[in-house]
């Protein structure tokens, strides 16, 4: 995934990462970078540069082609093509525009949001309530371009910025976005302004910003699910509102880390049988390609006696952990209880006593509930 974090990422497992050497990309807050400086330039100087070079905060120095510019009377808007590289991001193939005037002297430099760019209306985000959600490393990619080109020119740093992402609306609502209360569009992000194909580092963002949301808003129970039929079970379960779901997916380890750092009184964990299985067996991240169901260890779980023992054998030659949970139910023998509690224990062990109580729940594929512990 990317590390244009909390929100422009398809889901885990949505998108198989492809043979070979995987390509790198950018994020939208070095494409909004690129595109100030080519706008300020032209804004300057009449001419746009085509490429356009910046510098990232590691001291890359990668150029932008522009796809789009435009020179008029006191604006000039440049526009840069968002290319994620190998990551599967929803954001790739966007336009990510930037459009700068001069201010009034004093006025420093402002950032707007255009269309397609979010605005922040919840506390707990790096960015204040009623600012453009354009994240603090972006801003201070682009402050740092217009004051270096200001300053060539001898001219006060008094500049608006205005980034839009066309279409970033509609795409934003395939993202967190609105849950985390960006409304309006996307979000321009990104740390190191690289885009790290399948780096996962997106995704966990976002549920670190999610808990940072929760907190601000004083709630007191929150829920990471796996995927959305034990998320809607869950919440329907405890009558819990948007805010408290943290879009856990298959990062538990991310979730329980930052837990264990930043504490809300009560976590729920919900998951279908297979994911709770890999929690159960001290994996923390869930996903088919980085840990799998341990049938020696579904074995462990179930009594040792004689009445067992052929059952231990055909859990043994199973396939899948759906295959484990229909024949132990056929034998009246509740390995789903047993998972619940032992997926609780992983919980608790990774939270190290931080003062986060939690409950886990199991549910089947339609979203019954099979298991529950604490």
């Amino acid at each position: 995934m990317t590390t244009d974090a909390a929100s422009p990422i398809a889901a885990p497992g949505t998108d198989r990462k492809p043979d070979g050497e995987l390509r790198r990309g950018w994020t939208t807050g070095a494409c909004a970078t690129a595109a100030t400086k080519a706008a300020l330039t032209a804004l300057i100087t009449g001419e746009f540069p085509d490429p356009v070079t910046i510098r990232l905060p590691r001291g890359e120095e990668p150029a932008f082609a522009l796809a789009f510019e435009s020179l008029g009377d006191g604006y000039a808007t440049a526009g840069i093509i968002k290319d994620a590289g190998d990551d599967p991001d929803v954001t790739h193939g966007c336009t990510v525009m930037a459009s700068v005037r001069p201010l009034r002297p004093g006025s420093g430099i402002r950032f707007a949001a255009g269309d397609g760019v979010g605005m922040i209306t919840k506390a707990g985000l790096p960015v204040a309530v009623g600012e453009p959600a354009i994240n603090p490393v972006p801003r201070a990619m682009m402050s740092a371009e217009v004051v270096a080109l200001c300053g060539e020119h001898g001219l006060p740093a008094d500049v608006e910025v205005r980034i839009s992402v066309p279409g970033g609306e509609e795409i934003a609502a395939q993202t967190w976005n609105p849950r985390l209360g960006i409304l309006g569009g996307l979000s321009i992000l990104g740390t190191t302004g690289v885009v790290n194909p399948f780096s996962c580092s997106a995704w966990i963002h976002s549920i670190h910003r999610g808990i940072d949301v929760a907190r601000a808003e004083g709630l007191t129970h929150v829920l990471g699910a796996t995927g959305s039929t034990s998320e809607k079970t869950a919440q329907e379960l405890y009558g819990l509102p948007e805010g408290a779901l943290l879009d856990m997916g298959d990062f538990a380890g991310g979730l329980l880390k930052y837990l264990r750092a930043h504490p809300v009184p009560r976590l729920t964990i919900a998951g279908g049988f297979a994911k709770m299985v890999k929690l159960a067996q001290g994996a923390l991240d869930l996903h088919s390609a980085r840990s799998q169901v341990d049938m020696a260890f579904l074995e462990t779980l179930i009594a040792d006696d004689d009445r067992t023992e052929p059952l231990k054998e055909r859990i043994r030659s199973a396939n899948t952990a759906l295959e484990v949970l229909e024949m132990t139910r056929a034998s009246g023998i509740d390995i789903a209880g047993v998972v619940a509690r032992k997926a609780r224990e992983t919980a608790l062990a990774t939270l190290r006593g931080a003062p986060v109580s939690v409950d886990v729940v199991v549910t089947d594929r339609q979203g019954k509930i099979i298991a529950r512990a604490g």
